[in-house]
């Protein structure tokens, strides 16, 4: 680390959980995020802002005019351009020290699975579940931990996946079959703001993975209703019977979802 970057993440490097060596490892990391809307825009630009050291961004789509309220890595100047090169320029103007890739494709099969092979962690941007499975299933087989969040309407929910733990539960734990549940933005709609809070707590569990500190959200789902303003916070344990993760039988491994705490 050099004095530019010394002076940069001065104010976490002063964090004693932190300091040089947990700045360290930000920087030799690498990240893949999947999807540049409303949560992986401030996810992208948190990871960015904290140095991360290189992202790896992956989207489909391009701009429209109808993101703005939310999506903010993109202005009005870049309607119609593709997701990942406004997010690029936008990550590289805030942080140009960042190794930024693109992959301006909807990330599947072996390209999902090598793409979450090359990294240390995921943070999964989507808004649709056959995705969520698929981020699931490449994470499982390459022992990576993946950040998950959800926001619709006035809800959100957030929880992070780390197979390289023994008891940690995977996504599909959490929804077996969910396919008929499944809500998006377009349909249902989403207030802004929400994203932002959900996004951003993304990028502080990724760090924490990441920088090894504190207690990430593993086991855990925390949900959010910004009508009332009111957090809660749920135990989710492995399911013996899942279909990507299940443990042996007998092993007396159930799911929980019952309150641990709310404020």
């Amino acid at each position: 680390m050099d004095d530019a970057e010394l002076l940069r993440y001065s104010r976490q490097i002063m964090l004693p959980e932190i300091d040089v060596a947990g700045q360290e490892k930000l920087l030799a990391a690498r990240v893949l995020v999947v999807g540049l809307g409303g949560l992986g825009s401030p996810a992208a630009l948190y990871l960015a802002a904290a140095g991360v050291g290189s992202l790896l961004l992956t989207d489909d789509d391009h701009v429209d005019v109808s993101n703005l309220q939310r999506q903010i890595l993109h202005g009005e100047a870049d309607v119609d351009r593709a997701k990942t090169d406004s997010a690029r320029d936008r990550l590289l103007a805030l942080n140009p020290r960042v190794n930024i890739e693109t992959m301006a494709c909807r990330l599947e099969g072996e390209a999902l699975a090598d793409a979450a092979a090359s990294v240390d962690l995921v943070v999964d941007g989507t808004d649709n579940l056959a995705t969520r499975y698929a981020i699931n299933r490449a994470c499982l087989d390459h022992r990576r931990p993946w950040v998950s969040a959800a926001a619709i309407r006035f809800e959100a929910q957030l929880t992070c996946f780390d197979p390289r733990q023994s008891d940690s539960p995977c996504y599909r734990c959490l929804w077996p079959d969910a396919e008929e549940l499944e809500l998006n933005c377009a349909e249902n709609g989403v207030i802004a703001p929400l994203v932002g809070v959900v996004g951003a707590l993304q990028a502080l569990e990724a760090v924490k993975i990441l920088a090894g500190i504190g207690e990430p959200l593993v086991g855990r789902i925390l949900t959010f209703d910004a009508l009332t303003s009111r957090w809660q916070d749920f135990h989710l344990k492995r399911r013996p019977d899942c279909a990507d993760c299940g443990l042996p039988p007998g092993s007396g491994v159930t799911q929980s979802a019952t309150p641990a705490s709310r404020t």
